[in-house]
């Protein structure tokens, strides 16, 4: 029986694992020399292809995702009744590759973009609301409610909505902490952020994350389009809502004045997000993405992978593509801060995967972060960011954040992504304004199920129908497509106004 009819996939001749395309009855014929399926194996699960002793590493991609944990005959489901994690333990190559070979400039694709210049490039024109803390975070939603739901943008075609971006910290916090740190970075990458033509800044007054600091610190210049307001100073929150309403409208005209024109994709920052994972990310969705990012790095364009936790046990595959020994070295670092602030916690990085994935059929961390890290292409590593951080360097880059999703993408938006493209094999669902997000689907049953959520299906990869040559391709016009202002499922029904998520470290006095 040829591969590609198989009811199993071999990713690696190394493998000690199949992945099931579709359910396999106990006692049905699972694939290569008779292989006999000893009880039913779920889609995305795997099937053992020999038998494997107690205490054995086992191997999938070619790549170890853990120790079995009992004797393991071919034919058995592996999974965690008898797959154990196993601490990752690689020999590092500390980086030094070649950068990305860019294509020639005159080959280069460009996308319709808002020129914000010295500020990068929006895909969308939004006005942003943001509030300090989150005791102003009721008047800011209810002034971007004035103007989104009650005809408040009639006569601004170019104004693509008015976001309110509210969360629950700004108070009872060390201004001298490392989560004060993350929370005003995350603040003022967002209020720099090209995608947003204007930006009110609400604070209640007294709160300890105050805005003036954070405008001075980050060089942010009030004006028409940044201004700043508190509730106590303007007299309470009727006064406070009218004076905001006033703001918008002065900056309505401007914003509206902006249009789109031609850009180089070097303009594209593409945040590289999965969530709600299955057995087949790693094998569909993932590399397509991959693939695509590869061909956006050669146009120009910055790719932002990021969830360090999910790249645990996957991180030797990164430094190798370093381009030199400090990045290697940095992301290394970073991973060991993970180590110990999850051990100071009373957690381990392997608090992972999720009920969900495992449903899906992903049993440790390290057989999720082997999937994860195919997002990421092959270019080669150019940088390493912390949290939030502005990301200057063009080419595939990673930002160390939590594995949460809300919380990973919003640190890569505050570091300036401009486009989302996130796969899901469980069904995700956010949408992430200012920054629109492109949902692309993992398997083809979940697709159809959810079809009215999902912008592209890589599904038909598993039944070998697809390639991941031909998903990356679309995917790669699809984020062309969307940059340039096509609208995405997420858009269509308006969400994404409860994804502003800063990380939260530290302790809340």
């Amino acid at each position: 029986m040829s591969d590609a009819v198989s009811p199993i996939m071999i990713l690696n001749a190394a493998d000690d694992v199949g992945v099931a395309r579709k359910v396999i009855p106990a006692g049905a014929a699972a694939g290569p020399e008779g292989l006999v399926a000893r009880s039913q194996i779920g889609r995305g699960h795997k099937i053992a292809l020999h038998a494997i002793p107690k205490g054995q590493e086992v191997l999938k991609f070619g790549q170890v995702i853990g120790v079995a944990s009992a004797p393991i005959e071919a034919g058995d489901h592996v999974h965690l009744h008898n797959l154990d994690m196993i601490d990752a333990h690689h020999d590092y190559d500390f980086g030094g590759v070649a950068g990305p070979a860019l294509l020639p400039e005159a080959e280069r694709r460009t996308f319709m973009g808002f020129d914000r210049g010295p500020g990068g490039v929006g895909t969308r024109n939004y006005i942003g609301i943001i509030s300090s803390v989150n005791c102003s975070a009721t008047v800011s939603r209810y002034v971007a409610e004035h103007f989104n739901r009650h005809h408040g943008l009639d006569g601004f075609p170019n104004v693509d909505g008015v976001v309110a971006l509210t969360h629950g910290s700004g108070c009872a916090i060390n201004t001298k902490s490392e989560g004060y740190r993350i929370l005003t970075r995350t603040i003022q990458g967002y209020a720099r952020h090209p995608n947003f033509g204007g930006i009110l800044m609400i604070g209640l007054g007294c709160e300890t994350n105050q805005i003036a600091p954070i405008l001075e610190h980050y060089k942010l210049a009030e004006g028409t389009l940044l201004r700043t307001m508190t509730i106590q100073q303007t007299g309470g929150t009727r006064k406070t809502i009218e004076a905001a309403c006033e703001a918008i409208n002065e900056m309505l005209p401007i914003v509206n004045s902006v249009g789109r024109t031609p850009q180089p994709l070097s303009g594209i920052k593409l945040a590289l997000e999965c969530g709600g994972s299955d057995g087949y990310s790693g094998i569909s969705a993932n590399p397509a993405l991959g693939f695509a990012s590869d061909m956006l790095v050669r146009n120009g364009a910055t790719t932002v992978l990021a969830e360090t936790p999910e790249i645990y046990g996957a991180e030797h595959l990164l430094t190798r593509r370093a381009v030199n020994a400090d990045v290697a070295r940095k992301l290394l670092d970073r991973i060991e801060w993970w180590r110990q602030y999850t051990a100071r916690n009373g957690d381990e990085l392997n608090n992972n995967p999720s009920f969900g994935n495992k449903l899906g059929g992903l049993t440790t961390i390290l057989e999720k972060s082997l999937g994860a890290v195919a997002k990421g292409g092959s270019m080669p590593l150019s940088a390493v960011y912390e949290y939030a951080e502005m990301i200057t360097e063009p080419g595939f880059v990673f930002m160390d954040t939590p594995g949460y999703d809300p919380v990973a993408v919003t640190g890569q938006v505050a570091g300036g992504c401009n486009v989302i493209c996130f796969t899901t094999g469980r069904g995700s669902v956010s949408g992430f304004k200012p920054a629109p997000c492109i949902k692309i689907a993992t398997n083809s049953e979940m697709y159809r199920h959810m079809q009215e959520d999902m912008d592209l299906n890589c599904g038909d990869i598993v039944s070998g129908e697809d390639t991941i040559e031909a998903a990356g391709e679309r995917i790669f016009e699809e984020v062309i497509a969307v940059a340039s202002g096509k609208k995405t499922r997420s858009e269509e029904f308006e969400y994404g106004d409860n994804e502003f998520v800063p990380w939260q470290v530290g302790a809340v006095t």
